[in-house]
């Protein structure tokens, strides 16, 4: 299973942002992991699948920004290994 954490810059919080990526993963499917707030103001993903085209087409659609006024100006992805996830959900 290929694991990735993702930091998404921008205009991520207060506009949506979590939700929207929760949705994308479960419209998606196959992708499971968290998505959560930081206190300087970026967002942290860990996203997980057994498909990397899934993987790789979720940080496409966050590049892009996951809901209409949010804006990604940086997403820094790398390989990671966080405890397996049973599904996506959003954290505080």
């Amino acid at each position: 299973m290929k694991k990735l954490k993702m930091i998404a810059s921008g205009r991520v919080q207060g506009v949506g942002f979590r939700w929207g990526v929760k949705m994308l993963a479960d419209q998606l499917g196959d992708i499971q992991g968290a998505v959560w707030n930081e206190d300087n103001g970026t967002v942290t993903i860990h996203a997980q699948s057994n498909q990397d085209a899934k993987l790789s087409q979720f940080a496409q659609e966050i590049r892009k920004g996951p809901t209409p006024f949010s804006k990604v100006t940086y997403l820094d992805i790398t390989l990671s290994n966080f405890p397996d996830y049973p599904d996506f959900r959003i954290q505080n």
